[in-house]
C-alpha cells in the first residue's frame, strides 16, 4: 500500500506543490488545443478533463487538508462538475494514501506521550480508512473494537493559505465568477477550522447521537473522551459498508432512505442544527441495514431568520402566490433591491420551479425520490445552461 512519510506544511512548499501542478494542468491545455485537429471537440474535452481531473487529485492527495477537502466538496456537485472531475475526487471522501507507521507513532507520541501500542491493548498501525483531513485505525482497549481518527499534521494551520491557492481552481472547475465568492470561501474557511478542532467534533458528535438515538433504523458509535485529544478522537468501531458502495434491495433503499431523511429532518426541525458534511464516506450500512452516521465535525447552525422564510418559500399557498413568493425571496437574500427587473424576472422563474419540486416530499404523505430526482436534475441542468 502506498502510504505517505511526510506532508508538505509550510506555505511555501504547498504552493510550490500546487504551481508544479498548474504547469501539468498547461500542458495537458496544449494536448488538448493539438488534439482537436484529429479528434472531434468532445472527445477532446473529455480527454482534457481526465488528464486534469487525475493531475490536480494526484497533488491534493500529497497535500491532504483543506487542499484535499475542496476535492471532497467539489466532488458532490455531479450535476456541476464534469465526470471525470466527480470519479477522481470522490476518492478523497475515503481512499487517499494513508500516513505511514513511523508518523502515526509521532503523532501520537505528540499528544498523548506515548505510542499507541502504549495507549491501547491493540493497535493496527495500517490505516483502514484515509480522507482528506484525517485517517482512521482499528484498536483494541478491554476487549472492545475501537476507531482512532488521527488528524493529518499541519492541517489547521495551512487552511487559510490553502483555500487562497485552490480557490482559483475550485472557480475555474466550476466555471464561475470569482465576483461575490469570498464571503463563502470565508464560510468554508471558518467551518474547516472547525473540522480540525477534534474536541468539539467530540462534544457535537455525543450531543447529536444523543438527540437523535430513538429515530429507527439509525445508529451510532460511542466515543470515548480518555482517549481523545484535540487531534485524535477514538469512538467505537462500527461495522458497515460504505454509502456509495452499497447495494440495496428496494426494500433496504427504502429503509435507509426513510433513516436518512428522518435524521435530517429531525436536525433541521427539533435541533436547528445539522450534519453540514454529508457526503457518502460519513455513512456506512450494517449488515442489518441500518444506516450509521459518522464525523460530526462540521455542523451548521440553522438561524431563526433563514428557517422561517425557507420553509414558508415551499408552502403550497407561497408558491401559488407570486407577490408572497418573491417577497420570502427578498427576505432569503436570494432576491435584491439592486437586482435588474430581468434578474428578478429570472431567478423568480428558476426558483419557483425547482421549490416546487423541492417542497414536494414536505407536502405529501408518500415520495417517491427515483422519479422526481430525475425531473429535478433536468431543471437544475437547464438553468445552468441559462
Amino acid at each position: 500500500m502506498e502510504t505517505i512519510d511526510n506532508i508538505p506544511i509550510s506555505k511555501m512548499k504547498r504552493a510550490s506543490k500546487l504551481v508544479g501542478t498548474g504547469a501539468k494542468v498547461g500542458v495537458n491545455y496544449l494536448k488538448y488545443y493539438g488534439s482537436k485537429l484529429v479528434k472531434t471537440e468532445e472527445d477532446a474535452r473529455e480527454q482534457l478533463n481526465k488528464d486534469n481531473a487525475e493531475d490536480i487529485y494526484n497533488s491534493l492527495k500529497q497535500l491532504k487538508g483543506s487542499a484535499l477537502k475542496v476535492a471532497q466538496m467539489l466532488s458532490m456537485e455531479k450535476s456541476i462538475m464534469p465526470a471525470a472531475y466527480v470519479e477522481k475526487f470522490s476518492l478523497s471522501q475515503f481512499s487517499v494514501p494513508p500516513l505511514s507507521p513511523p508518523l502515526v507513532n509521532k503523532t501520537f507520541n505528540k499528544y498523548f506521550g506515548k505510542t499507541p501500542n502504549e495507549v491501547f491493548d491493540e493497535f493496527n498501525t495500517q490505516s483502514t480508512n484515509a480522507a482528506s483531513i484525517g485517517q482512521v485505525h482499528k484498536a483494541k482497549k478491554d476487549g472492545q473494537e475501537l476507531a482512532v481518527k488521527i488528524q493529518y499534521p499541519g492541517v489547521s494551520e495551512s487552511i487559510s493559505s490553502d483555500l487562497k491557492l485552490v480557490k482559483p481552481v475550485a472557480l475555474r472547475i466550476l466555471n464561475i465568477s470569482a465576483k461575490d465568492s469570498d464571503k463563502y470561501f470565508k464560510e468554508v474557511e471558518d467551518k474547516l477550522m472547525e473540522e480540525t478542532n477534534y474536541l468539539l467534533e467530540l462534544s457535537q458528535s455525543k450531543e447529536i447521537s444523543e438527540a437523535c438515538k430513538n429515530i429507527p433504523n439509525l445508529l451510532f458509535p460511542k466515543y470515548y473522551e480518555e482517549y481523545s485529544s484535540e487531534r485524535i478522537i477514538t469512538m467505537d468501531w462500527m461495522t458497515g459498508v460504505h454509502l456509495s458502495e452499497y447495494t440495496p434491495t428496494a426494500e433496504s433503499s427504502t429503509k435507509i432512505g426513510q433513516a436518512l431523511w428522518d435524521f435530517y429532518m429531525y436536525q433541521m426541525h427539533v435541533l436547528k442544527k445539522v450534519h453540514a458534511d454529508p457526503h457518502p464516506g460519513n455513512f456506512l450500512v450494517s449488515p442489518n441495514d441500518e444506516l450509521i452516521a459518522l464525523d460530526f465535525g462540521c455542523m451548521k447552525l440553522i438561524p431563526e431568520d433563514f428557517y422561517v422564510p425557507y420553509f414558508e418559500l415551499v408552502q403550497k399557498e407561497t408558491l401559488a402566490d407570486e407577490q408572497l413568493f418573491q417577497s420570502k425571496m427578498y427576505d432569503l437574500e436570494i432576491l435584491k433591491p439592486t437586482d435588474s427587473p430581468e434578474d428578478v424576472a429570472f431567478f423568480s422563474q428558476m426558483f419557483h420551479e425547482l421549490l416546487s419540486w423541492f417542497g414536494k416530499p414536505l407536502q405529501e404523505e408518500n415520495f417517491d425520490f427515483s422519479y422526481h430526482t430525475k425531473k429535478i436534475n433536468v431543471i437544475f441542468n437547464r438553468s445552468l445552461k441559462n
